[in-house]
C-alpha cells in the first residue's frame, strides 16, 4: 500500500514540474513561442485560391464536382455556390496548377472559366 501511495505522490510531483512555467518564468516560454511563430511566418505560402465560373444547374452538379474535383492532387478546399454558379478552389501550387484544374473540370463534363 505504501508503494502505491509513494508512486502516486511521485507522479503528482512530476506532473507539477512538467507543466509550462508561469509567472516569472513565462518570459522564456513566450520568447520561444514568438521565435516559432516567426519561423512559421517565414515559410512561403503555396496555397492559392481561385474562383471559377461553372454551369451549375442543380445540387447534383455541385455533388458531381465535389466528389471528383476534391480528389484531384493538390486540392485543399472546394466550395460550390449554386446561386452564383461559382466554385471556389483552394489548391497547393507545388502539386497542381490552374490549367490542370480546368482540365479536370472539362473531364467531368463541367467546363469552367476563371471568374473576374
Amino acid at each position: 500500500m505504501k508503494k502505491i501511495l509513494f508512486f502516486f505522490a511521485l507522479c503528482a510531483l512530476l506532473l507539477c514540474y512538467a507543466q509550462e512555467p508561469i509567472d516569472a518564468q513565462t518570459g522564456a516560454s513566450q520568447q520561444a513561442n514568438q521565435a516559432e511563430q516567426t519561423v512559421r511566418s517565414d515559410k512561403p505560402n503555396y496555397k492559392r485560391m481561385v474562383v471559377l465560373k461553372c454551369d451549375l444547374h442543380c445540387q447534383g452538379c455541385c455533388d458531381k464536382i465535389m466528389k471528383n474535383i476534391a480528389f484531384e492532387k493538390g486540392v485543399k478546399n472546394l466550395v460550390c455556390d449554386l446561386k452564383t454558379k461559382t466554385v471556389t478552389v483552394t489548391y497547393d501550387t507545388r502539386k497542381t496548377d490552374l490549367e490542370t484544374l480546368l482540365k479536370a473540370f472539362e473531364k467531368i463534363g463541367k467546363p469552367a472559366t476563371v471568374a473576374e
